[in-house]
């Protein structure tokens, strides 16, 4: 069963992740949504809203903007007084989408 949901959520990943001409992603449960995928907010969000009706997962207290925060305005980017801190953004794998198929509701904060 394990096998056949991994199945399912990478086809639904391959979904959102556009089209190849060589060679396509080989899909891991390590593979990050955001680095490795290079997943913009509005594709996650999409993927995310997808996988949670499509395998019947509750979302619980899932937010994209845990693994998208807020980009800062232009204004605050060029002030050269504004101290910005770098977000720590947590991983965001395909094996998270997976497990938390397998239990049937968002696993993560």
């Amino acid at each position: 069963m394990t096998a056949k949901l991994e199945q399912r959520i990478y086809e639904l990943v391959r979904r959102y992740d556009g089209v190849y001409l060589f060679k396509q992603k080989t899909l891991t449960p390590q593979i990050d949504i955001d680095t490795d995928l290079n997943f913009e907010r509005e594709e996650a969000a999409a993927l995310m809203d997808e996988f949670f009706n499509e395998f019947n997962v509750d979302r619980g207290g899932f937010v994209i903007e845990t693994y998208y925060p807020d980009e800062p305005s232009l204004v605050q980017i060029l002030n050269p007084f504004n101290k910005r801190e770098v977000p720590v953004v947590p991983d965001f794998t395909l094996g998270m989408l997976i497990e938390s198929a397998q239990a049937g509701r968002w696993l993560y904060e």
